[in-house]
């Protein structure tokens, strides 16, 4: 199945102003209809928890109601179309896209993906030993530099049942785990992406079904410090961050959001191919997260330490 990876996640949420102000101030762009794209066109949608357009929710206080993933053609989308329809109800919708619920009452939706090409600069790094990517005069740091999404990346799902839904995409939607956090779950990733995950399970008690986080990928480390510590100055709550993980490499920074959910920024994700084997690790800190940071208020030496600095 040649799956890309997540094109939109559709949320029915209490407070929709609250919503679409918190997703413009992350970064995304407002296209209408309760829509706010990355620069890709990889999307969050919002609508009222009562709107009768949306699917049902899940019975836990989780608003997420669909995972829409992205195709590379449709003949895929036809192909998974077959593939449920084996054992349940498959919906096709007018622009030939699907809709289908999978092995633990997650909606997901199928369709040929709107991730729009981009040919954007990565951030460059010169280091001793090795030919400078910035050339010279060239700045590495600007204050006013840009620091938007450019791609939806992953998102994180609350499961009652891990195992049981990592059979369910691997065996009926050709994922492939990557690696895998001992009695917690998989990280998995489609056949279309060599993204080190697109999904992630955490086993949890069924009230707590639902999704924990989701995040879109940005330009390297450096913005997602700077679109951070910028959603930091609008009042926004960070929650974990920034750092690095260690399985997948990429570097995150999580905030508080009205969606009911966790949102990262992360950046410079692993990629991996059909020859990589998958590891295995207890889940603790020392497992999440190669180094930890913690925002604090600007400071230069010459004065007292920052609040909070310690002895």
């Amino acid at each position: 199945m040649n799956i890309i990876g997540p094109d939109a996640l559709v949320f029915g949420v209490d407070d929709a102003a609250a919503c679409a102000q918190y997703l413009t101030d992350y970064g995304l762009k407002p296209a209408g209809g309760g829509r706010f794209e990355a620069l890709d066109g990889t999307a969050v949608v919002i609508a009222a928890a009562d709107d009768p357009s949306l699917p049902p929710g899940m019975g836990t206080a989780s608003m997420l109601r669909k995972t829409v993933y992205g195709c590379a053609d449709q003949a895929t989308v036809d192909a998974i179309a077959a593939e449920l329809l084996k054992d349940r109800e498959v919906r096709r919708l007018a622009d030939g896209a699907i809709e289908s619920v999978d092995d633990l009452g997650f909606t997901l939706g199928f369709q040929v993906t709107v991730r729009r090409p981009l040919a954007l600069p990565a951030e460059t790094v010169n280091a001793p030993g090795a030919a400078a990517q910035r050339g010279v005069n060239v700045l590495g740091a600007a204050q006013d530099a840009q620091a938007l999404p450019r791609t939806l990346s992953h998102i994180v799902y609350f499961v009652p049942d891990a195992a049981r839904g990592e059979a369910f995409y691997v065996k009926r939607l050709g994922f492939v785990c990557t690696d895998r956090f001992t009695g917690v779950g998989p990280f998995l990733r489609p056949a279309g992406t060599l993204d080190h995950h697109t999904l992630f399970m955490i086993q949890t008690p069924p009230h707590m079904k639902g999704v924990e986080h989701f995040t879109f990928h940005m330009g390297g480390p450096t913005e997602v410090m700077l679109a951070g510590s910028r959603l930091v100055a609008k009042g926004y709550e960070s929650f974990w961050g920034p750092g690095r993980h260690k399985f997948g490499s990429n570097w995150f920074w999580y905030f508080n959001s009205p969606l009911g959910c966790h949102v990262e920024y992360d950046a410079d994700m692993d990629l991996h191919d059909g020859s990589w084997q998958a590891r295995e690790a207890p889940m603790g800190a020392d497992a999440s997260q190669l180094f930890l940071f913690q925002h604090r208020d600007k400071w230069a030496p010459g004065g007292p330490p920052p609040p909070g600095a310690g002895a």
